[in-house]
C-alpha cells in the first residue's frame, strides 16, 4: 500500500495504532505468529488485511471515523482489541474505539514546566482520590492542591486494567486510558487545567510486565520470553528475534504520552525487573528518544529501582541529567518510618546496624551504596553521594509502603501529630524532590489497602495469595484482613473529603502549607547549587544533623531529634538564621522529643 507524504509522516510518530488520513482510517496490527487478520468494524467483518512484511497487516477504511468501534480476528476465531488501542468503553476484553486525539484544543501551550528543584509532588490514586473517580471530578481539586503548595501530580497508572477498580500495576493496553476515570479528552482536560494552576501532571507507566487478565499479546506475537525470568512470569522480549516491534511498542508509548497529552514527567514502575541484553538497554533508549522528542519545556523521568543503581542518575557536567531525573528513595521512607514507628521487622532491622544511616539517607541518598544487606542476602546498590538532592524523590507515605501492610493502614491512623509532624518536617524542608501521598496533607485516617477485580479465576488466586503473604507481617487479624477483590475495599480507600475541614485535619493542613511554603521561599533558591558530595551529617541515636552546602558560602543545616525521649547529647551551634523550629531546647541545651530545626547560613 503506497502512502502520500502526509500519511508517511504520520506513520513515522507511531508505529502502532489506527491512523486519520485524509482517505480515511489506516488500520494497522502486528501479527507475525498469523499469516491472516480479519479487521471487525462495529461488529461486522469488513474482510482480511493485507500482508505489508514483517508480521504488518494494513487495511485502509474510509468511512471509519472517531467513534466507530473496531477489532482484529484472528484465524482461529479469537478477536482481540487493538494493543494500541486509544479508547476501551467496553474494558480490556471488549472492542477498541476510533479517538480523534487532535480535536483537543489546547489552552495552556505555552506551558514550560518546573525544574525540578521546584517540584513538590503528589501522588493519588485517579479512582480513589474523589466520590466520583475520575478526571474531571479531579480538576475540582486542583486548586486544594496548589493551595497546599503541591506543583506536580503524580497519577498511579491509568493504563487500561480489567474489571471495575484496581491499582493499574495489572495493566493490559498501555495506550488506552482506564475508561471508568474517563475518555482521552477527560485526561487532556485535567492536564490543561493543571498546568494554568502552574501544577505539572506525571503519569507512572509499566514497562516490566502486562496483567493477565486480557493480555491477548501471545495470541499473535512474541512479546514474551522464556529467556527471562520476572516476578510475573516469562519476561518481555526486549532483545531476542523479532523484538524490535516490542521495543518500539514500549518506547513510543513513553513518547505517547508526553507529546500527545503533554505530560511532564513518567514514572516508571520496577526498572530493576526489565530485562534487556540489547547493545542500548531499553531503559536508555527509552530516555534518549523522550529527550529528544520533547524540547521546547521541561520533562522529568523518574524511575523506582529496588537494586540503588546511581548509573541510572547520572549527571552531565552542566549538571543536566542525559537519563533519568531522579529515583524514589526508599532509603529515607524506611528511615523515617522506623523513627516515627519503631517498626523494625522484615527490610526494616538493615536499616538499624548503622548509627548513622538517617543523616546519610539525607545527605547521600542511598543507604546502601553497595553494602551487603541481609534481608536480600547479597550487596545493595551503588555510590550515590557524588549526586545531586534532586535525584532522589523521598517520600514518607506512598501506595506501596501503606498498601503492602498487614491491614492497608497509614502511619496517621493510629500515631500521634508530634512524630508525624516531625517527619513530614525533616523531608519537606531538605533538598530532595518531596512527594506526599494523597490525604497525607490533612493527616488521612482510612487505609489504602491493595484491590483488583480480575476474572473469578484470578481474584480467587489473589485472595489467597495476598492472605499468605501478608500473614507474615506483624498487625494481620484474618478476621478483620480485608478482601482485595471486593467492591468495599476499593470504596475504603477513597478520601474523606470532609476530614480536611475538621479541626484536626484542618490543624495538620495549615502545617503542611507553612512547611511549603518555607520550602518554596527559602530552600528551592538553594537547591540548584547544593552537591552531595560536599554535604555533612551526624547521628547521636534518635539525633540527626545534616549540613548541605551550597554556592555563595551560603548553607542549609537540619537538627532533629526523632524520639519520645530527650535528647541529651553534644548539638551543634545554630548556624545561620533559623527558619523553622518545632520545639525547642531547654535549659540544660537537652533537645526536645520530636525536635526539628532548620536554618540558613549566608
Amino acid at each position: 500500500m503506497a502512502h502520500n507524504p502526509i500519511e508517511e509522516q504520520i506513520l513515522a510518530q507511531f508505529t502502532f495504532g489506527p491512523r486519520f488520513t485524509g482517505e480515511g482510517v489506516l488500520f494497522r496490527f502486528w501479527s507475525p505468529k498469523r499469516e491472516s487478520v480479519t479487521l471487525v468494524l462495529d461488529g461486522k467483518d469488513t474482510g482480511q488485511m493485507k500482508p505489508v512484511g514483517d508480521g504488518w497487516f494494513e487495511r485502509l477504511e474510509p468511512n471509519a471515523k472517531a467513534g466507530t468501534r473496531y477489532a482484529f480476528r484472528l484465524p482461529d476465531g479469537l478477536t482481540v482489541p487493538d494493543p494500541a488501542s486509544r479508547h476501551q468503553p467496553e474494558d480490556v476484553h471488549g472492542p477498541s474505539e476510533l479517538v480523534d486525539l487532535e480535536a483537543y484544543m489546547w489552552q495552556t501551550r505555552d506551558w514550560k514546566g518546573h525544574a525540578a528543584e521546584e517540584l513538590v509532588l503528589y501522588e493519588l490514586h485517579v479512582g480513589a482520590f474523589t466520590p466520583e473517580g475520575t478526571f474531571r471530578a479531579a480538576i475540582g481539586k486542583l486548586d486544594h492542591l496548589k493551595s497546599v503548595g503541591v506543583t506536580a501530580v503524580q497519577l498511579m497508572p491509568i493504563a487500561d486494567f480489567p474489571g471495575r477498580y484496581g491499582w493499574g500495576y495489572d495493566g493490559t493496553l498501555p495506550y488506552a486510558l482506564e475508561a471508568s476515570y474517563g475518555r482521552p479528552e477527560d485526561l487532556k482536560a485535567f492536564i490543561d487545567a493543571a498546568h494554568a494552576k502552574g501544577i505539572a501532571v506525571f503519569l507512572d507507566v509499566v514497562y516490566n510486565h502486562l496483567g493477565p487478565d486480557g493480555n491477548y499479546f501471545p495470541a499473535y506475537s512474541p512479546f514474551f520470553t522464556d529467556r527471562h525470568k520476572t516476578p510475573w512470569g516469562d519476561g518481555i522480549n526486549f532483545d531476542g528475534e523479532e523484538s524490535g516491534p516490542i521495543r518500539a511498542f514500549m518506547i513510543e508509548n513513553a513518547i505517547y504520552w508526553l507529546t500527545e497529552f503533554r505530560v511532564d514527567g513518567l514514572r516508571l514502575d520496577a526498572v530493576h525487573a526489565i530485562i534487556d541484553d540489547s547493545g542500548e538497554h531499553l531503559l536508555h533508549e527509552i530516555a534518549r528518544r523522550a529527550r529528544e522528542a520533547v524540547t521546547d519545556r521541561q520533562i522529568h523521568l523518574v524511575v523506582e529501582n529496588e537494586n540503588n543503581d546511581s548509573d541510572l542518575l547520572t549527571r552531565d557536567p552542566d549538571g543536566t541529567a542525559p537519563l533519568f531525573t531522579a529515583q524514589w528513595n526508599d532509603d529515607v521512607h524506611h528511615v523515617l518510618h522506623i523513627a516515627a514507628t519503631g517498626e523494625t521487622f522484615g527490610y526494616y532491622g538493615d536499616y538499624t546496624a548503622e548509627p548513622d544511616n538517617l543523616g546519610k539517607a539525607l545527605a547521600e541518598g542511598f543507604v546502601f551504596q553497595g553494602e551487603h544487606m541481609a534481608y536480600r542476602g547479597e550487596g545493595r546498590g551503588k555510590p550515590s553521594r557524588q549526586l545531586p538532592p534532586t535525584a532522589f524523590v523521598s517520600f514518607i507515605q506512598n501506595h506501596d509502603q501503606i498498601g503492602n501492610r498487614a491491614m492497608g493502614d497509614r502511619m496517621s491512623a493510629t500515631l500521634p501529630p508530634e512524630p508525624l509532624k516531625a517527619i513530614a518536617a525533616v523531608y519537606l524542608l531538605s533538598p530532595q524532590i518531596p512527594m506526599l501521598f494523597m490525604g497525607e496533607e490533612w493527616g488521612a485516617k482510612q487505609p489504602f489497602p491493595y484491590f483488583c477485580d480480575f476474572n473469578e479465576e484470578l481474584n480467587q488466586a489473589v485472595r489467597e495469595g495476598r492472605r499468605k503473604e501478608l500473614s507474615r507481617l506483624p498487625g494481620f487479624d484474618a478476621d478483620e484482613a480485608s478482601d482485595p477483590t471486593s467492591p468495599e475495599t476499593f470504596r475504603s480507600a477513597k478520601l474523606d473529603w470532609s476530614e480536611p475541614e475538621q479541626e484536626d485535619g484542618a490543624r495538620m493542613m495549615d502545617f503542611y502549607r507553612h512547611l511549603l511554603a518555607l520550602r518554596r521561599e527559602k530552600i528551592v533558591p538553594l537547591i540548584a547549587s547544593i552537591r552531595g558530595e560536599k554535604a555533612s551529617h551526624r547521628s547521636d541515636g534518635n539525633a540527626v544533623f545534616v549540613r548541605w552546602e551550597a554556592e555563595g558560602g551560603k548553607a542549609l543545616n537540619l537538627r532533629a531529634n526523632l524520639g519520645s525521649d530527650w535528647f541529651s547529647g553534644a548539638v551543634p551551634p545554630k548556624a545561620g538564621s533559623v527558619i523553622f523550629s518545632l520545639g525547642e531546647p531547654d535549659e540544660a541545651g537537652r533537645l526536645s522529643p520530636w525536635h526539628v530545626c532548620v536554618s540558613i547560613e549566608g
